[in-house]
């Protein structure tokens, strides 16, 4: 009789011990998913602007919260006074960083204009310099400055104010055509549960490396190479399955009706800044979009 009792007692023990355990199990995984959620609340900003310049066939992209700004690239020669207008209507008084995708003209030609008039904090290029009028007037522009280049090699993350940006630099320094626009950097940026993809010049080579790693979707996409039809463009638009495409043409150099067509077949919505500026709006939550 006593060895039952104690076996029973044993047992009973046993069973509060186990409960005691998952209690406690239950309460740390409470505490940890509140900390996860709290997490992902500070990663947006509930207003994200992205102004895309209506530069002609050229790029040129003004990022800016209340308290950052951000610009990829400067249009073609002369530009520059374009950018500085706008920065000063927004009440802009620096820029965090500027990004130089390549050095093609229409992607640095308005760049030594700002960099001599303006405050730049942070300068992110591509490994693979031009031997042009714009890139020595660029050169000679950061010398003045005291602007030091942060070269890509590989990839870079930063956020500021809420909004995250991710800048994928090339992975070759030698492509089998064109360099220079195979070796722009891709920009993506995020904000909460928004997100927009940058690509620069990129051709064929470039955009299949991209794609092979590649393992998330973007609500907006910026056309590489001005909207001209690429055999990778249908892979691209498969991969990041935009809802909305932005192309920088001119109408004397309008994008590809084969472009605009692969875009409306992969059900996405694309805006021509030749047909004026585009402004993007995000709360992390919701895109709107006015042109």
């Amino acid at each position: 009789m006593k060895r039952m009792i104690k076996t029973k007692l044993g047992a009973a023990l046993m069973i509060l011990l186990i409960l005691a355990l998952l209690a406690g199990c239950g309460k740390g995984g409470n505490s940890s998913s509140g900390g996860s959620s709290e997490s992902t609340v500070d990663t947006y900003n509930e207003k994200l602007n992205i102004y895309c310049f209506d530069a002609g066939k050229a790029d040129s992209f003004l990022l800016y919260t209340e308290n950052s700004a951000v610009l990829i690239d400067c249009g073609e020669k002369g530009f520059g006074k374009e950018i500085l207008a706008k920065l000063d209507e927004l009440g802009i008084t620096k820029l965090d960083h500027l990004i130089i995708t390549h050095f093609d003209k229409d992607h640095v030609g308005g760049a030594a204009k700002v960099i001599n008039n303006f405050p730049v904090e942070n300068l992110i290029v591509s490994d693979y310099p031009k031997d042009s009028e714009e890139y020595e007037k660029y050169q000679k522009a950061i010398t003045n400055a005291g602007l030091d280049e942060n070269i890509l090699r590989t990839s870079l993350s930063f956020t500021l104010d809420g909004v995250t940006y991710t800048i994928d630099p090339p992975a070759k320094t030698n492509y089998n055509s064109d360099d220079s626009n195979n070796s722009s950097l891709i920009v993506s940026v995020r904000n909460g549960e928004n997100s927009f993809l940058f690509t620069g010049d990129a051709q064929d080579e470039r955009i299949k490396e991209f794609v092979s790693g590649n393992k998330e979707n973007y609500d907006v996409l910026k056309c590489p190479y001005h909207g001209n039809y690429q055999d990778s463009l249908s892979a691209l638009l498969g991969s990041v399955q935009p809802s909305y495409v932005i192309i920088t043409s001119s109408d004397d150099e309008p994008e590809d009706q084969k472009t605009l067509d692969l875009i409306t077949s992969a059900g996405a919505q694309s805006y021509l800044t030749r047909k004026g500026s585009v402004l993007i709006t995000s709360d992390g939550k919701n895109i709107s979009i006015r042109q």
